[in-house]
């Protein structure tokens, strides 16, 4: 078994960087308000609201039975990154331990998720403003949404942290 830093993979003449090339942009606080915002998320409101007024309180217990299992979920990955710590995804850990099939339909099951979700979220938030502004269609706000966030990761790392937080 080979460490993440072994020097012996680097091509002759390159440098034995351990990070990567990457360097952290973001402080504490962008990403402990990026990890709320992504936990609760624009659309839990608007389908939550609908969804408890349709099953009643009983929903609130099958949210805490979800979030029991995602906690699991989540230590077991921290489990993992303490045992082999890697600069990927999650998807590198299916590639290493399950094979390179599992790795790669994890990680575009993984870019598949989340671009549904920030389609839905988009979409979430286009409701939020028809509710003000009626007038506005809804697809015309949530192409703006869209284009907001799609500039600010653009321009740079900190200011999509600030636009997040």
């Amino acid at each position: 078994m080979k460490d993440a830093t072994d020097v012996r993979d680097v091509p002759p003449g390159a440098a034995a960087d351990p990070d990567g090339g990457y360097a952290r942009g973001l402080g504490s606080r962008q990403i402990q308000m990026i990890a709320i915002g992504g936990a609760i998320g624009t659309g839990l409101f608007l389908g939550a609201g609908r969804a408890i007024h349709q099953a009643g309180p009983s929903l609130i217990v099958m949210y805490a039975v979800a979030g029991v299992a995602v906690f699991a979920i989540m230590r077991a990955l921290g489990e993992l990154l303490t045992y082999r710590p890697v600069s990927g995804s999650f998807a590198d850990y299916a590639r290493e331990f399950l094979g390179p099939f599992a790795g790669y339909v994890t990680g575009w099951t993984y870019w598949l998720m989340w671009t549904v979700t920030g389609m839905a979220e988009v979409t979430a938030a286009a409701t939020y403003l028809d509710y003000w502004w009626p007038q506005i269609p809804q697809w015309t706000a949530a192409a703006g949404f869209l284009l907001l966030l799609f500039a600010a990761n653009l321009i740079s790392v900190k200011l999509f942290g600030e636009v997040e937080f």
